[in-house]
C-alpha cells in the first residue's frame, strides 16, 4: 500500500543501539524501510575541545549519531551545546522534512526549537521513576506532550497514567520477532559458556538494574541449591558486589540479539524476577513474549502488565513472593510444555508481531499528518504486516 510519510526521521533515545536490541532497534530498524533514519543519542564526554557529532551507518537508511561533548559541563552547557550541534546538521538537511521522534522527553529541552514536520512521543517506559532520573523530567515530559502529533505508551499500565495528558494517544504493548524466539524450540547447540551448566536451568535476560529483584534471585538459589540460575545482560546502575554468589547463580554478561535463542533453548524455565516499586509500576517486558515465543514456561513476580493478560489467562505463573515465586517454578516444572498450554501460547502470540505493531503505528502517525496537513511527501510501505 502507499502510505504518505516524511523522508527522513530522528529519533532522540535514552539508550544506545549497541545497548540491548529492543523497542527503539525493532521500530527504528523498520522505519529505516521506508525513511532515512537518523538515531541520536545522549552525549559522550569525552571531547577535549570543540564539541562534534558523530555518525556511524548501521544499517543501509540509518546512522547512529553521538554527541561529544567536553567533560565536566553543566546541565545548561549540555542543552547549549546539544542544540548547537543539531543547528549544525539542520544547515544540511530540512527540518520540514523530518519526523523527531522521542524516547526520552529530556531531549526535548535541547530541540524544542525546531520545526519538525510531525512530533511523535513513544513513552515506553515512566522514565521519572527510574534510578537517577533528572529531577525536571516531568515537567519537561509535560511540555513535549503539549507538542507532540501522537503519543504511544509501552503498555496497559502506563496507557492508563497517561490517557489523559495527550488527546491522541494509544497503547502500543511488546511486541515479538516470533520467527527469531521460536528458534528456541528445537534443540540447539548450546554456547560454550551455558553448556557446561548441569541440572535444572532457568534463566533470566535483560539489563540487570534496580528493577531486579536480586534477594529474589539469593533465596531461590538457596533453597533449590539443584537448581541453575542463569542471569544474561549487562549489571547497570547498581554495585555488582551486591549481587548474589553462589555455585548455581551463573553471570553470563552480555549477549548479542541474535544470540538469544541459543541460550534460551538449553533452560528449562524462563525467570522475570523484577521487584514490585515504582521504578517497575508501568513497565511491559517485552522478554515475555520473546520467552513464550521460545516455548518456554514462564514465572514471573507480579508486574502488572505480566498478571494482565498473561497471568489472567495461564501462560505465565506468577509468585508474590520468594515462596510462592519457588512453589510457582516447582508447579511449571512439573506440568511441563503440554501441548495445550503451548497451542494456547501460539494463540495469544497469532497477532503480535513488530512488524503489525510498526505497521499500526504508520497509520496512526499518517492520520495524524492528515488531520494536521503535515505529512506530505510519499513513501512505499511494503510488508507492514
Amino acid at each position: 500500500m502507499t502510505i504518505n510519510l516524511q523522508k527522513n526521521l530522528l529519533c532522540f533515545s535514552h539508550l544506545r543501539w549497541d545497548f540491548v536490541f529492543q523497542r527503539p532497534q525493532h521500530l527504528m530498524t523498520r522505519f529505516a524501510g521506508i525513511a532515512n533514519v537518523y538515531f541520536m543519542e545522549e552525549p559522550i564526554f569525552d571531547c577535549p575541545g570543540i564539541p562534534y557529532l558523530t555518525f556511524e551507518k548501521k544499517l543501509e537508511k540509518l546512522w547512529v549519531c553521538v554527541p561529544h561533548l567536553p567533560a565536566g559541563v553543566t546541565p545548561a552547557e549540555v542543552t547549549q551545546m546539544t542544540r548547537s550541534l543539531l543547528n549544525s546538521f539542520f544547515k544540511d538537511h530540512d527540518c520540514n522534512d523530518f519526523i523527531f521522534w522521542y524516547y526520552t522527553p529530556m531531549a526535548f529541552e535541547f530541540s524544542n526549537s525546531f520545526t519538525p514536520k510531525m512530533v511523535v512521543y513513544d513513552c515506553m517506559d515512566e522514565l521519572s521513576a527510574f534510578k537517577f532520573a533528572p529531577p525536571r523530567i516531568r515537567h519537561i515530559e509535560q511540555q513535549l506532550l503539549r507538542q507532540a502529533d501522537v503519543v504511544f505508551t509501552g503498555g496497559a499500565s502506563l496507557y492508563e497514567a497517561k490517557k489523559a495528558s495527550h488527546h491522541n494517544i494509544h497503547s502500543f504493548p511488546s511486541s515479538i520477532d516470533k520467527a527469531h524466539f521460536q528458534a528456541a524450540r528445537a534443540a540447539m547447540p548450546e554456547p560454550e559458556d551455558q553448556a557446561g551448566i548441569n541440572g535444572i536451568k532457568m534463566g533470566f535476560y535483560g539489563v540487570i538494574d534496580e528493577r531486579f529483584d536480586h534477594e529474589l534471585i539469593r533465596e531461590i538459589s538457596a533453597t533449590r541449591p539443584d537448581w541453575q540460575i542463569v542471569l544474561i545482560g549487562p549489571v547497570v546502575k547498581i554495585d555488582p558486589e551486591m549481587l548474589p554468589r553462589a555455585d548455581n547463580i551463573h553471570y553470563l554478561g552480555s549477549k548479542s540479539y541474535h544470540e538469544l535463542p541459543s541460550y534460551l533453548s538449553g533452560w528449562d524455565l524462563a525467570l522475570i524476577p523484577f521487584l514490585l516499586n515504582e521504578s517497575t509500576r508501568f513497565i511491559s517486558p517485552t522478554k515475555t513474549p520473546e520467552y513464550l515465543a521460545a516455548g518456554k514456561p514462564v514465572v514471573s513476580t507480579a508486574i502488572r502488565d505480566v498478571v494482565f493478560p498473561y497471568g489472567e489467562t495461564g501462560l505465565v505463573s506468577i509468585g508474590d513472593d520468594a515462596e510462592t515465586f519457588i512453589s510457582a517454578i516447582e508447579y511449571e516444572l512439573k506440568k511441563n510444555t503440554d501441548r495445550l498450554w503451548l497451542h494456547a501460547v501460539d494463540a495469544f502470540l497469532s497477532d503480535k508481531s513488530w512488524e503489525n505493531t510498526f505497521a499500526a503505528m504508520v497509520e496512526l502517525m499518517v492520520m495524524a499528518g492528515q488531520r494536521d496537513n503535515s505529512v506530505v511527501l510519499v513513501s512505499e510501505l511494503k510488508n507492514a504486516s
